[in-house]
Order: C-alpha cells, then structure tokens, then sequence
C-alpha cells in the first residue's frame, strides 16, 4: 500500500483488496474511531499503516527522481497500473447496470473536470506555503489508502503537490540521517509540508472510511461504478509524451511571473510542461509499459485472489463465541 501511494496510477485500497485484507482494513479504522481498542486490529492497523509508511520513507526519492528525468517512461507505465485496477473493480460490480452506468459516466467527468482545471497552478508568492493545498493533497492521498481504484498519487499529481510532497518526504529522511546528527534546520522545514499533509490524510482516512462502509452498503452498484469511472478518468491526465522545459521571461508559473532571478530559483520539478513528437522507439515502448503496468497490477490481484475476507464484525463475534 505504501508503494502504490507513491505512484500515481496505483490505488492504495485496491493493493488491500487484491491481498485479501480490505474489509479488515476498512473495518479496523471504523472501530477506531468509534474508540473501540481491541489488541487485533490495533496490531493489524499497525502491521499495514507502519510497513507503509516505512515504504514512503525509503522509496519517495526513488520515485521522484524517475518522475522528473523519465516522465514519459513513468507515465506510460502508470496508465498500465491505471487501467490494471479496472478488471479488480468490474469483478466487484459483478456486470454494468444502469445505476453502475451513471455512477461511471459521473466518476470521468469528475476527474476530466480535474485534468483540466489544474488547480496546481493556483498562485503563491514568493515565502508563501500553501497550506491549505497541502491540507487538501492530504485529504486526496487518504482516498487512496481507503477506495479501491482510486489513486492518491494521481490525484496529488494533477493537485500540483505530488513533487512538492515528495521532495518533503525524502527531505526529512535526508535530514534526519545526515552525517554528524540530524540537520534540525532540514527537519523542520520538512514539517512544514508533512504537519498538513498528515493532518489531512487522519482526517480523510477517518471519514472516507466510514464514509465509503455507508455508501456500499446503501449504493453498492452506483459507488462502485463511480469508483470504475474515477479510474478511467484518470488516464486523461497522464499522457506520456511530455517534457519539461525552462521557462520564459514574463511567463506565469504558479501566479509568479518568471524573471531572470526567479527563473534561477526555481527547481527543475517545477518547470512547465509541454507535449513532444515522440519517435517510433518511444511509442513502442510506451506501449510496452502500459502492457507491463498492467500485468503487475493484475499480478498483486491474481496473489490475493481466492482469500478468505474475514470482517472486523466476523473477527468480534468469533473471539465473543470463544470467551
């Protein structure tokens, strides 16, 4: 789960389903926040929130990296981990019906409505944190620990927080192991983005979860084909053959207008995009990552295809017979 937060494309909740722990998962957080303390989903909630968080920690760099040096490559094979996670979600709605159908077309006009409104370009001056957009990337990147196929990844990426997050995440690992001691200075200006951020993603988790429990009960076919929709729309926002570019004087990059000295201070991840004519070779092998994402999603289904999905409820009842 951990991982798949990190990529846009890949859904937290439906690495969860797919190994067979997601109603527990679901569950457990609903039991919490009702202060319901029992020893097994403490220890399952830990096993599953701390092995991903560890995950974040370790591999958020890597992953930074590869997004800005090898965008078209990673966005290739994000559409493949995208559209992996549809078989997952059609074998949940058991065929398309009309309520489904609704729910699907509403779910791609929500993240097409997204794509295009590109709300990461909202102006911040010079010193300025836009905390409430961290606040906000939080409450996204939540969904993704809680709905299987939607990704917070993807969603923090057309926010416009996926590098900024990123570059905090692997800042504060940085700074926390520098040679010497801890770099206090780095910690703290690591904080500045994870303190919201992780506020948002308690918050989102908490309500999503207990949110998305009621609407599968009430709205079963029409939630998850919204969440169907969610994941084909997502693709919309991840054409691979784009590059970034230096920006040009008197240009608007996020509400600032770019001069020679701004231009200088500004990081390469924040560069404009634009698209490129891309050669036969790169076609080919976008092609060839969207088919290879798609077998790795379909892969971590396939391991946990066929488990039992024990419920908090079922888990409660079982140890109430045994005492």
């Amino acid at each position: 789960m951990g991982m798949a937060n990190l990529v846009p494309g890949i859904s937290g909740g439906t690495m969860l389903l797919a190994a067979g722990v997601y109603p527990q998962f679901i569950d457990g957080i609903a039991e919490v926040t009702t202060l319901r303390f029992r020893k097994r989903t403490l220890i399952l909630l830990f096993t599953i929130c701390g092995s991903a968080a560890l995950a974040i920690l370790v591999l958020a760099g890597l992953i930074k990296g590869l997004v800005v040096d090898h965008r078209w490559a990673m966005y290739s094979l994000f559409i493949g981990l995208t559209l992996g996670g549809v078989p997952v979600v059609w074998k949940l709605m058991k065929g398309l019906t009309a309520t489904a159908a609704v729910g699907c077309a509403l779910g791609v006009a929500v993240m097409a409505a997204v794509t295009f409104w590109q709300p990461g370009v909202a102006a911040a001056g010079p010193g300025e944190r836009a905390y409430l957009a961290l606040f906000v990337a939080g409450l996204a990147g939540a969904s993704a620990m809680i709905l299987p196929g939607v990704s917070g990844g993807y969603l923090l990426l057309v926010l416009g927080q996926y590098i900024t997050i990123l570059t905090a995440i692997d800042g504060f690992k940085t700074a926390a192991l520098a040679p010497g001691g801890p770099n206090w200075d780095g910690i703290f200006e690591s904080l500045h983005v994870g303190i919201p951020v992780a506020l948002g993603v308690a918050l989102g988790a908490v309500g999503v979860s207990n949110a998305i429990r009621y609407l599968l009960a009430r709205f079963e076919k029409a939630t998850l084909g919204f969440l169907l929709g969610l994941l084909l729309g997502a693709v919309i926002g991840l054409w691979p053959f784009q590059q970034t570019r230096p920006p040009h004087a008197g240009e608007v990059i996020k509400g600032r207008v770019m001069t020679a000295e701004t231009i200088a201070e500004l990081r390469p991840e924040d560069y404009p995009s634009e698209n490129f004519q891309p050669s036969g070779g790169q076609v080919a092998g976008a092609v060839g990552l969207i088919v290879v994402g798609f077998a790795m999603t379909q892969f971590v289904a396939r391991v946990g295809a066929g488990k039992p999905e024990h419920s908090a409820q079922g888990d409660a009842a079982a140890e109430s017979r045994q005492q």
